[in-house]
């Protein structure tokens, strides 16, 4: 596969990045009960992800809205309205156009935000990573640790660990997905997660507690990641980042290119 960014590749990240959420998500659904309100639905050639008990936009957002969508736009609309969240698309340059772009804003949707998808491949990554820090793979009962680490990396309220740690447990031993737990000096500092589908590996989350940030946690976990998806072969690695994030930073240093920056668009 070419390295030079093209609609296909393009495409192709996309999917790696709906591949991923969609996985995630179909865990979480099949929990007895569907406690958290999953549903996923296709429109067209948009996938529409909603986890109503899980508010905000990680988990409630479209992907894969593309020219010539604009005849489900209703449907889609109709589709979170009915479970009062608020429609966020993830528009990428390959999928965009003037008429798709005219026709979200005549519906009453306008451009917020944007976000950074990034790729690079699997080759032996230059990083140097301090002696002081460990990495291994997170055991099945060690999800709390993992929880406090991703809560406090994202400073969340330490009343949803408890949440947390339930819809990551569930993919341990998925063959699609694997957790890490970084250490500096023996104390936990990170934790990273990996998501490997059709020869396209996803780092998928990734956390460092707040006072142990700037210490080279991150572009190990990354590193690791990378020398995992080596070993199983994968053409490519991905991600994504808030655009100028510290995260995006890492990945770049770790040898990954921008792909492209997606528009998010919402609800006025």
């Amino acid at each position: 596969m070419s390295l030079i960014v093209t609609k296909e590749l393009a495409q192709t990240i996309e999917l790696s990045e709906i591949d991923a959420l969609h996985s995630r998500l179909m865990a979480m659904q099949a929990i007895e009960g569907n406690p958290m309100g999953v549903d996923i639905q296709q429109f067209g050639n948009a996938t529409a992800f909603s986890v109503k008990n899980i508010p905000g936009p990680s988990f409630n957002t479209v992907k894969g809205l593309t020219d010539g969508d604009e005849q489900f736009m209703d449907q889609l609309i109709e589709f979170y309205t009915e479970k009062e969240i608020r429609v966020r698309f993830e528009l990428t340059p390959a999928h965009a156009s003037p008429d798709l772009l005219a026709h979200l804003q005549q519906a009453g949707f306008y451009h917020s935000d944007f976000h950074t998808s990034l790729y690079g491949s699997l080759i032996q990554s230059a990083v140097t990573v301090d002696e002081r820090i460990t990495i291994r793979r997170l055991e099945s009962h060690e999800f709390d640790l993992f929880a406090e680490i991703y809560a406090k990396g994202f400073q969340m309220p330490t009343f949803l660990q408890s949440g947390i740690a339930q819809n990551n447990v569930i993919l341990h031993g998925n063959d699609h997905w694997t957790f890490y737990l970084a250490s500096l000096d023996d104390e936990p500092a990170g934790i990273g997660v990996l998501f490997v589908k059709d020869g396209m590996a996803t780092l998928a989350a990734a956390a460092t507690v707040p006072h142990l940030r700037s210490k080279g946690v991150q572009q190990a976990l990354i590193h690791q990641r990378i020398q995992h998806a080596t070993r199983l072969h994968s053409r490519l690695i991905v991600g994504q980042a808030e655009f100028g994030s510290v995260s995006q930073n890492n990945m770049e240093r770790a040898g990954m290119k921008i792909a492209y920056t997606k528009a998010i668009w919402v609800q006025q």
